[in-house]
């Protein structure tokens, strides 16, 4: 994604709980977008017309697609997994 245009933007990012700057956000995990920056930017400017712009329509589609939703039975063993730990933590183990 070649374009720098909004990266001085800044605005707080609702998983890391501070201030961001868009070029953050659109380099995420090396040059990955983040997948929340559909919902995060879409009142400070126009993001949609901004990723159209300067990405395949390949890469568009599949950052509008829904994340794929985890088996279940891996779901079920991370909840196990989480419950275990915190009953442990409470335990002070």
């Amino acid at each position: 994604m070649p374009s720098h245009d909004h990266d001085h933007r800044q605005r707080r990012c609702p998983m890391l709980g501070e201030e961001v700057p868009f070029h953050y956000c659109r380099t995420q995990e090396g040059n990955r977008l983040c997948p929340r920056i559909l919902d995060c930017w879409w009142q400070t400017f126009d993001i949609c017309g901004f990723l159209k712009e300067n990405l395949t329509a390949d890469q568009f589609a599949a950052l509008a697609a829904p994340p794929p939703k985890p088996p279940k039975l891996a779901s079920l063993a991370d909840l196990i997994a989480q419950a275990k730990a915190r009953v442990a933590k409470e335990k002070g183990e």
